[in-house]
This record gives C-alpha cells, structure tokens and sequence, in this order.
C-alpha cells in the first residue's frame, strides 16, 4: 500500500486536493440560486425556459436539469397572482332618481383600530335624497351580513328596484345574487376601475372618512 505522498505524485493529484472536502450541495447550488434571483428580479415576467436560455448566452454552462431542480427548490415555479379577470359591464349613466327607494348604493370601507386591527364598515346610502341609511362595522362584513342588514332596512323603509355597487367579492357572491333575484332588485354594477359611476356613495365616504373615522380614536369596546 503506497504512502498517499507517493500515490498523490504518481497521479499527478496535489495532497491538498486530497484533503480538501468535498463542497456540500447548498454551497455547490449556490451560484445558481445567486444567478436564477438576479434574472428574476430584473425580468420578473420570466418563465423557466427563458431564465435558463439567458444564462446560456450569457457564458454559464450549467445542466437544465440541475437549473430547474434550483429554479423550483427557489419557489419561482409557483404560479403568480395575477389580476382577477371580471366581466365587461356596461356604463351605468349617474342620475339620481326622484323618488325614495328607487336606487340605493352600497360600498365598503376600511380603516385599523387604535392597537392595528383592520375593520370594514358597509355604507348605504339612498341616491335620491343621499340619506344614510345604515352603516355596519365589524371586523368582517361577508355577504350573509350585507344581505342581514338590507333585510333589517327592509322592515323599516322597504327594498329598492336597483342597487349600485361595485365588482367586490361579497356582491358577486351567488348568496347575495340570488337574494337579490328572490327580491326582483336589479343589480347595477358599475365598470371596473371606475368608482366615479358611483359618485355618490364616494362623496358620501369621503364625508364619513374626515369627519367620522380620521376625527375619532378607534378602539374595540366589549359588549355584554
């Protein structure tokens, strides 16, 4: 058995070679993963392919496989949030109505409590008189709730025909959708990106905004 001085020089192989640990995984993948974030962060549109066709040109010779193996370990395979796509609705004209109860607006607002919490209040406002006709704060206002509140309006003033509000998940629910059909109230979306087609209820807010919610201290207060 050769001593490893004369093993190492009949190779050709230096000793520190010999001695040298070989690199862990993480620290071999490192250049990659250093890499693939750099590509990313500047071209975030980016897929895979065009990621590993970038590093290519640009002199790095590295497999696919072992790329794409780094490129998922790095989560940048997760599909991204895109924007939810809504249906074209048509332009809603702004004119307020003449009689009570022909059109009411609903909208919702958000703010924190004092200690950081996030509230909503759901505002509901009659078009043709702009009188506020209720405002509902919780910590959570889901579609269940807005139809509760509409029902308790009901019993004191009565449903209107239509009803404007924007494109908000708790409107496009099934639940609020269908309790609207069951009550043959026409549902007037207005056209996304467009809050001015509900100018009405957002001069209301802006009302309630100044001189309700930025005038006060907001704290939780426990009723029993």
């Amino acid at each position: 058995m050769l001593p490893i001085t004369r093993a190492c020089a009949y190779i050709g192989l230096a000793r520190s070679t010999y001695y040298e640990r070989p690199a862990t995984k993480c620290r071999a993948d490192a250049p990659i993963a250093d890499a693939l974030n750099q590509v990313v962060a500047k071209n975030g549109r980016w897929g895979f392919r065009l990621c590993f066709d970038y590093l290519r040109n640009q002199g790095h010779v590295w497999n696919h496989k072992r790329v794409w193996r780094i490129y998922k370990q790095l989560g940048l395979n997760l599909p991204r949030r895109t924007k939810k796509r809504l249906p074209k609705m048509p332009k809603c004209p702004l004119i307020a109505p003449n009689q009570p109860n022909t059109i009411w607006a609903l909208d919702f607002m958000y703010d924190t409590l004092q200690y950081g919490r996030p509230f909503r209040t759901l505002n509901v406002i009659d078009e043709s008189n702009r009188e506020a006709l209720a405002i509902e704060i919780d910590i959570s206002l889901p579609s269940a709730r807005v139809i509760r509140v509409l029902e308790q309006l009901e019993e004191i003033c009565g449903l209107p025909q239509a009803i404007r509000l924007d494109n908000g998940s708790e409107y496009r629910s099934v639940t609020f959708t269908e309790w609207a059909k069951s009550k043959q109230i026409e549902l007037m979306f207005i056209q996304p990106g467009k809050p001015q087609q509900n100018a009405f209820i957002e001069r209301f807010n802006r009302t309630y905004r100044h001189e309700v919610l930025n005038a006060y201290r907001k704290r939780l207060r426990n009723t029993y």
